[in-house]
């Protein structure tokens, strides 16, 4: 936002102060300055107002006239200009030889033969408006060879308020309200908002008004006649422009100057299209134009002003194309109106349209100025246009109040918070100037927050500390050391074993850590065959590629795992990252954490790659909570998983994630060369479960017996349960030492460890445990391998 010290000045005494040191320390204080200041009118000299006497036409030429100008220095001066709209008698900006505008000096010139010793200026050319149709005519009755800057506020300091600074702070989206800040920095009054008094139209009748639905909070309206003037005055044009509008008409003007003035949005209707005002909501959808002559679809959520049942604009964003104020508008119906500050915002994202009106209603704007600001306009409106005629009362609907703001407080706490002796005096001199009301009872204050701060800024005590602080002046502030108790913190239990699994699998396995966002992105699933599964979706997604959110991390890695096939030949990524199942039964996100490892190989079989990341969780598991994992088998229910290689991973009992193979399919889209598997697990079900106390075992200082066997069968599991069933206290150990499929038939290789800690043991006794676990399996139907 754009702020004129010109604007500023006429609200607050700033003479004699240095403007640039208070710009700064506005910047310090209330709202970031950006690092672009302009000095208006700084390139511009030797630039005055002077008369055409003569106009005659070029002999050779149809655009170009040769005129004789009085700039005031007693002699008439030739000019060559181009100039549509020249005439005698015109009085117009004139740019003298030796003149500065811009980076341009002015000279005399051969122009088509004759020589032009000046040029006649257009408004854009000296730079106060973008109008550029024709040389300026200034209307004023002045005296030929007035400088231009004398006639007209050019000269002006502008700087750029960092929008996002001031999202907090409504009051401060006008000048008025930056103007507060700087008197109150200044340390100079703040005068008060010039207005009429519009009470005295009281015994006129009210406007057709009513207010409908409760998204908006008050509409204050006046209807007014015989407006003549249409066009603004030029001081009031230039601040405009320089604040970013272009002027338009009169009363198109006066309603953006007004909202760059107090903050305030106002919209003026032509009154012969609008009679009886209603502010409401409609049950369907339907098309409306705007003001830009676009065509916007308006649906039931979208509060519109309507002239009785026909919308004549959207309210808080913009008006419709068939109300607007045209040249020949004589008459208008006033709007200054706030509205519920969410459904502003969220009806310009569904339209997809912001204007300075919807980011000021946006801010929580103060109903309060609403009859203000109208004031305000009409004063400026009879000081342009003194025949206007007022033909209404003011009609006010107040339909929704701000509970007002009180806050309690003493010095003690004042100085708790910011550490240093902040005087009595400055802490009421701050707030008052700042427009909150102070009662003082010694060491104790009594604060009533004005009703522009307290819409959503000022509501604790902790703000009023801000207040002070900041026009006190944080570079004031001694530097020193704050004294504290520092108390350890223990890490949440699923934030630790998150750290430790991402230690184990980076330092020990050396994979990739990954981070992804939480949605699934529809065109890369659909590139590798995998669905867009039904899921939570983001409330008005500006793309519908990534709308709806995930359930699993596992797409995501294997579009991962896409785009990264010529890194490496064999690699592994994982992420420790979140994921949606759904909604819980309080209507929020059930949001879950889980890690998700995908190895991905081009040299290993998919078998080896399988056991690999099964060790891997093995390992990973047994590591954190000392304690081993079983696995069951599970039915594939997603486009991306094998439907027949997918187990559970099981710990106490407690299913914890699954682990799987990619989906052929996905796989060959991949590579059709490669073996891709994956895992997932619930780092909060994983964290939940207790972790095994470490039981330290003295090892036996006589030796052990490895014995292999193999057996034709499919799964170890049934090996492994008959052989715990023999439950021999010799046998230490089982475990799976090789496996084989020659395409017929299937053998797992099984490996026995046998010790004693009292003894050496004898090949015969171990061989008579061996035989009698052949001969169980044998029973159960699983061979030895021949």
């Amino acid at each position: 936002m754009f702020i004129s010290m010109n604007w500023i000045s006429d609200f607050v005494d700033l003479s004699g102060l240095d403007k640039m040191d208070l710009i700064a320390k506005f910047s310090l204080s209330t709202a970031e300055v950006e690092n672009d200041i302009f000095h208006k009118g700084e390139d511009l000299s030797g630039v005055v107002v002077a008369e055409i006497k003569s106009v005659e036409e070029h002999p050779e030429s149809k655009k170009l006239h040769l005129l004789k100008v009085d700039a005031g220095d007693g002699k008439l001066t030739d000019v060559v200009c181009g100039a549509p709209n020249v005439r005698v008698g015109m009085k117009t900006a004139f740019a003298k030889v030796g003149a500065q505008i811009g980076d341009i000096t002015i000279a005399p010139r051969p122009l088509a033969g004759f020589d032009s010793f000046g040029m006649c200026c257009s408004e854009k050319e000296i730079g106060i408006s973008d109008n550029n149709d024709g040389i300026m005519d200034i209307l004023e009755d002045v005296a030929n060879g007035t400088d231009i800057k004398d006639l007209y506020e050019i000269d002006d300091i502008i700087f750029e308020v960092d929008n996002k600074s001031l999202t907090n702070r409504p009051d401060l989206w006008g000048h008025y309200g930056i103007a507060r800040e700087f008197a109150t920095i200044a340390k100079r009054p703040l005068k008060e908002l010039p207005t009429i008094d519009l009470s005295q139209y009281d015994n006129l009748e009210k406007i057709d008004l009513k207010i409908e639905d409760e998204l908006c909070q008050r509409y204050s309206s006046i209807k007014v006649e015989n407006v003549e003037k249409n066009v603004a005055p030029m001081n009031m044009r230039i601040r405009l422009y320089y604040c970013g509008m272009r002027g338009i008409n009169l009363l198109t003007d006066l309603t953006n100057y007004l909202m760059l003035e107090m903050g305030q949005p106002m919209h003026a209707f032509d009154s012969r299209k609008v009679g009886k005002i209603r502010i409401k909501r409609f049950d369907k959808p339907f098309t409306f134009t705007t003001l830009d002559g676009v065509e916007r679809n308006i649906d039931e959520n979208t509060l519109m002003i309507c002239n009785d049942n026909t919308p004549v604009a959207i309210a808080g964003i913009m008006g419709g194309l068939d109300s607007e104020i045209v040249d020949d508008t004589t008459t208008l119906t006033l709007e200054s109106a706030t509205f519920n500050a969410a459904s502003i915002r969220k009806s310009a994202v569904r339209l997809a349209h912001r204007t300075d009106a919807s980011a000021r209603y946006e801010k929580s704007l103060d109903p309060e100025m609403t009859t203000v600001a109208i004031a305000r306009f009409m004063k400026l409106l009879l000081e342009i246009d003194p025949g206007v005629k007022v033909v209404s009362a003011l009609t006010d609907e107040y339909a929704f109040h701000y509970p007002k703001v009180a806050l309690d407080f003493d010095k003690a706490f004042v100085d708790k918070y910011t550490g240093i002796q902040i005087t009595n005096e400055h802490i009421v001199d701050t707030l008052t100037a700042l427009g909150f009301g102070v009662t003082q009872d010694g060491d104790n204050f009594h604060v009533d927050v004005p009703s522009y701060r307290a819409t959503k800024d000022i509501s604790l005590k902790a703000d009023i500390i801000e207040e002070i602080t900041r026009i006190y002046g944080y570079d004031n502030f001694e530097l020193s050391t704050t004294t504290a108790p520092l108390y350890p913190v223990r890490m949440a239990e699923d934030k630790n074993v998150e750290d430790r699994i991402k230690d184990i699998l980076v330092k020990r396995f050396r994979i990739h850590e990954v981070h992804s966002y939480v949605w699934q992105y529809a065109d890369e699933y659909k590139k590798l065959g995998m669905e867009v599964e039904d899921n939570i979706k983001l409330a008005n997604s500006t793309n519908p590629n990534i709308e709806t959110l995930r359930n699993s991390i596992i797409p995501t890695q294997l579009c991962q795992v896409n785009y990264n096939t010529g890194y490496a030949t064999d690699f592994g990524i994982f992420e420790v990252g979140h994921v949606v199942e759904g909604i819980k039964a309080d209507g929020l996100c059930d949001e879950k954490k889980k890690l998700c490892i995908t190895l991905f190989s081009k040299t290993k079989s998919l078998e080896t790659l399988y056991l690999e990341l099964r060790d891997m969780i093995a390992e990973v598991v047994d590591d954190i909570r000392h304690k081993p994992l079983t696995y069951k088998k599970l039915e594939a229910k997603h486009s991306y998983e094998h439907p027949k290689n997918l187990n559970a991973i099981v710990l106490d009992e407690t299913m914890i994630g699954k682990l799987g193979v990619a989906h052929p399919l996905v796989s060959k889209k991949i590579d059709k060369k490669s073996s891709i598997v994956f895992a997932e697990i619930d780092i909060e079900s994983l964290a939940n479960i207790v972790a095994e106390p470490i039981k330290y075992v003295e090892p036996s200082k006589y030796p052990s017996i490895e014995v292999d066997l193999s057996f034709v069968a499919e799964k170890f599991s049934e090996i492994n349960d008959t052989i715990k069933e023999s439950a021999e206290s010799i046998l230490r150990k089982v475990g799976v030492a090789d496996i084989y499929n020659d395409g017929n038939s299937k053998s797992i290789t099984v490996r026995l460890l046998f010790g004693d800690d009292e003894r050496t043991l004898t090949h015969e006794e171990v061989q008579t445990v061996v035989d009698k676990i052949i001969e169980k399996l044998k029973n159960k139907g699983i061979n030895l391998k021949a």
